[in-house]
């Protein structure tokens, strides 16, 4: 890989998810969070669903179904005036899962459909024209994987109508497509102007070169020095494949090494181990974290990409149960950990005071 343009990275925007502020067992108030983000000088926010959720509680005074959408159309337009008094656009709304693949006439298919067009409508009301995709995790068995493409296709051409881009990412723990290729390869078959990638510095390392289940907190299907050597192969063929204008954002976190191996299983909640890593174990890069975030971000910049970073942490701290922080002190060390990766990236010096909190 070349050198990188320093002074083309600090054209970068960057956007902070609502979700990820705070501990992810006990988040804050969200204007709390939005009045943190702005503090830090980030330009905008993915907005996250459940967030809608608990501020409907806020500002309605009930509990709102999630299928409520004029309800949830009301709180959506009321947050955008929120973000609008701090100087915050919505880049995105997200998570939008488990959409792909069920099977036809089934129940799983019909209640993807309606949430798209009710997410749709979320999105008209918040402003914004982005929804974040996660490659599926349902079980394989109860998918048709014929199905996979179509669905997205046809995803892509009802956010058409309004002029709404989708952002597929690639969740590590996905049944299907796990890693930045597998979503690539579904992307060019989808085959529509509106779709692109989300990358997630995360989901990347998390997925080919970590492992929760594992004492070394490593993948140990191959040597270290293997592992490497592959690792750099994949990102050296995500920088020279993917079109700049085919990543719509990159979401940037690191991971804690679990206090013990995850077990090879889905929890109570149906979660696998990846996804419970991904839960409460995601700190900012320089934090204590041990991912080669460095190596993902330089990958995909290389690509020419210079479009959103936005950071999605979920920090619960070492062990995964920190329940209190100081979220305007955070918001600010993301915008310092920004600074730190964009210089790094370059192969500039960076000051130690750019490491820590």
């Amino acid at each position: 890989m070349g050198g990188l343009d320093y002074a083309s990275l600090l054209t970068i925007p960057i956007s902070y998810a609502t979700c990820s502020l705070g501990s992810p067992s006990k988040p804050p108030p969200l204007l709390d969070r939005l009045h943190a983000i702005s503090s830090a000088d980030f330009a905008a926010v993915e907005l996250s669903f459940p967030d809608i959720l608990s501020y409907g509680q806020t500002l309605l005074g009930h509990e709102v179904d999630p299928k409520n959408y004029d309800e949830l159309c009301k709180v959506a337009a009321a947050i955008k005036q929120e973000c609008d008094k701090r100087s915050l656009g919505i880049m995105m709304l997200q998570p939008f899962s488990t959409f792909e693949g069920w099977p036809e006439g089934s129940d799983g298919r019909k209640d993807a459909f309606e949430r798209a067009r009710g997410w749709i409508r979320i999105m008209q009301a918040c402003g914004t024209d982005m929804l974040q995709v996660g490659s599926t995790d349902m079980p394989l068995e109860k998918l048709d994987k014929k199905r996979m493409v179509a669905d997205l296709r046809e995803l892509c051409d009802m956010l058409q109508q309004h002029g709404f881009r989708c952002a597929y990412e690639n969740w590590c723990w996905s049944t299907h497509a796990p890693d930045w290729k597998d979503v690539w390869n579904i992307v060019t078959e989808v085959d529509r102007p509106n779709i692109g990638l989300c990358l997630d510095t995360f989901q990347t390392a998390g997925g080919e070169w970590a492992d929760p289940r594992t004492a070394s907190g490593l993948l140990e299907d191959v040597s270290k020095d293997e592992l490497e050597k592959r690792f750099n192969k994949s990102l050296d063929g995500l920088a020279n494949t993917i079109p700049k204008d085919k990543i719509y954002l990159l979401q940037i976190s690191d991971a804690y090494k679990v206090p013990s191996p995850l077990k090879d299983e889905r929890d109570d909640s149906g979660l696998l181990p990846r996804g419970r890593w991904s839960h409460d174990f995601r700190p900012l890069p320089y934090n204590g974290g041990y991912l080669p975030i460095v190596q993902v971000v330089k990958a995909v910049l290389q690509t020419g990409f210079r479009g959103w970073f936005s950071y999605e942490v979920f920090d619960g701290g070492a062990d995964g149960k920190r329940k209190d922080v100081d979220i305007v002190a955070y918001a600010q060390a993301a915008k310092n950990v920004h600074t730190r990766l964009l210089a790094e990236s370059a192969g500039k010096e960076v000051s130690e005071r750019m490491a820590t909190r």
